[in-house]
């Protein structure tokens, strides 16, 4: 039987999409979780130094995208043939662009710099990320709620945690995408995400 255990910190961030996808998938694994003051003594067991880690039957692997697509993979989670894989790919990767986008505003540790970071980017950088989900689910959602082939995938598990991230720093962020609103809720709905959902600890980002 195939083992996996998921390292990475008693929070959201980049280990999210990863227990996404083992929920959706209904797949057991150890879900090793450190908090901060134990990373320091653990960070040297980890290839790359950094998390999140998968130990998959004896194997590490490292990087949080590769981590998920595997285990989207694994599951079937990732499209059902080349070119649905390969559509997923392009909605995972304009995602991780909007990520790379907003992040340096999320971590700012001065409140007044981040504030005026993320009113910046609220005005005048969401919109274009935004718009191009939308291009991206029109041309290959099949005219469903999902993003690739009117089925769940890992475009859509990876853009409920970063439609999650959005509407924490601005609960209005979703509004002129109604779209994208749907297929949140959408995910939200589908049985063992949200019997996950119901079960996982508070956690901030």
């Amino acid at each position: 039987m195939s083992i996996y255990k998921l390292h990475y910190f008693n929070f959201r961030g980049r280990g999210e999409l990863s227990r996404l996808v083992f929920a959706a998938a209904g797949q057991t694994f150890e879900d090793i979780r450190y908090e901060r003051n134990e990373w320091p003594s653990n960070k040297s067991k980890m290839p790359l130094g950094q998390m999140p880690v998968l130990e998959f039957n004896g194997t590490q692997l490292p990087q949080s995208i590769p981590v998920a697509r595997f285990l989207a993979k694994q599951f079937q989670l990732a499209g059902k043939d080349n070119l649905e894989q390969a559509k997923v790919d392009a909605v995972v990767d304009t995602i991780a662009d909007l990520i790379v986008k907003y992040s340096p505003a999320r971590w700012e540790p001065d409140e007044t710099k981040k504030k005026a970071l993320l009113k910046k980017i609220f005005a005048e950088d969401l919109d274009k990320h935004l718009q191009d989900l939308d291009v991206l689910r029109k041309l290959y959602g099949d005219g469903g709620p999902f993003f690739v082939g009117n089925h769940l995938t890992l475009a859509d598990l990876y853009f409920y945690n970063t439609g999650q991230n959005l509407l924490q720093m601005d609960e209005n962020s979703l509004n002129n995408y109604p779209w994208l609103k749907q297929n949140r809720e959408e995910v939200e709905k589908q049985p063992k995400i949200a019997e996950y959902i119901k079960n996982r600890p508070e956690m901030p980002y």
